[in-house]
């Protein structure tokens, strides 16, 4: 098993991330405010005005670490990498997979009852734990959405066409999103949630959610070209110029249980609080920089935590999970598995 390598993340405006000797060191007007040994990380992530060293872009494209570089409230902007790497072999079964609709929707029907199921278990454990302090009407929304969410995991078991099986996922993000707002028990004011808004978001919520979400793509991008498939090639998410649809499609798997969970955590210990965002002229909710450490760190550490992979049987870190998800993804299209066993979150 490869070892856990952390994502360095550099969010203050005006830093020199630079190379000195087997370290990676960030500056700010010329003083020193970090050194890391680079061998610990396996990528580095920049918010904003972070601008980085070519002697540092050469050292992470010879050792396969990428550096991507995003907008300061986390739209991508550009990622910097090293040559291609993976079996050409591998790339072209993806390929002939995608253009295969009975074996595109075989995969993503299997992501999306990952995806369904975790979500489930999100609303799960918010009954178990909380439960009690909900009212009446609120507990018996959220249980109706856990035996929705139940009905349609049941039914991407059974071979459907690759349109039903996203018609499918619309359907259980539509159920699960729907009590959402009921699993928030901080402050119901600032954090109020009325349904997914994107580019921009136009909530506190959405823009926590939205942040999280560029983290785990990122992350799920990285892991699927570590074992040689082509992030920009997906199952359930059409192609598009630009689109890591690859990424996207494994991120399903752990929207819920690593960024929403996350997110409530944030919002219901008051972790995060109105002052970390501002919202712009144009009615976007964005992350302010003291808002996007404070996630950053508690995304790490969520990551650090461990868990028991329910196909391997294996007790791995969290932020490992994505890299185990694609080994087997690869294991699947080489033929070594007879399906891809998508990741349940128990």
């Amino acid at each position: 098993m490869r070892r856990h390598l952390n994502t360095l993340y550099v969010s203050s405006q005006g830093a020199w991330v630079h190379k000195d000797g087997a370290n990676i060191v960030v500056s700010i007007d010329g003083a020193e405010k970090g050194r890391v040994p680079a061998h610990l990380f396996g990528g580095i992530v920049c918010f904003g005005r972070v601008a980085v060293s070519t002697p540092l872009m050469g050292f992470c494209a010879e050792a396969g670490m990428t550096i991507t570089h995003l907008t300061e409230h986390g739209r991508f902007l550009a990622r910097i990498e090293g040559p291609v790497s993976g079996n050409v072999l591998l790339r072209r079964e993806q390929y002939r997979r995608t253009d295969n609709p009975a074996g595109a929707a075989q995969i993503a029907a299997a992501m999306v009852t990952g995806k369904t199921l975790n979500q489930r278990a999100v609303l799960r454990r918010a009954l178990r734990d909380h439960g009690a302090t909900l009212d009446e009407a609120h507990r018996a929304a959220v249980q109706a959405a856990e035996e929705r969410l139940s009905d349609v995991a049941r039914r991407t078991l059974r071979p459907e066409p690759l349109d039903a099986v996203r018609g499918l996922e619309g359907e259980a993000g539509q159920v699960y999103f729907g009590v959402f707002d009921h699993l928030i028990r901080g402050d119901k004011k600032t954090f109020c949630f009325a349904g997914r808004s994107r580019r921009p978001p136009r909530d506190h919520v959405n823009a926590l959610l939205s942040f999280l979400y560029t983290l785990l793509v990122h992350d799920c991008r990285a892991a699927l070209e570590s074992v040689g498939l082509d992030p920009a090639v997906g199952f359930l998410h059409r192609d598009r110029p630009g689109r890591p649809s690859l990424a996207l499609d494994l991120m399903e798997e752990f929207r819920a249980m690593l960024a929403d969970r996350l997110a409530l955590s944030l919002i219901n210990r008051r972790q995060v609080t109105e002052s970390a965002f501002r919202t712009m002229e144009n009615g976007a909710v964005l992350l302010q920089e003291d808002g996007r450490k404070t996630v950053l760190v508690a995304y790490q550490e969520r990551k650090r935590e461990e868990i028991t992979h329910g196909f391997l049987q294996e007790t791995v870190p969290i932020g490992l999970l994505p890299h185990l998800q694609a080994q087997l993804l690869a294991r699947h299209l080489r033929g070594d598995l007879d399906g891809y066993p998508a990741f349940v979150w128990r």
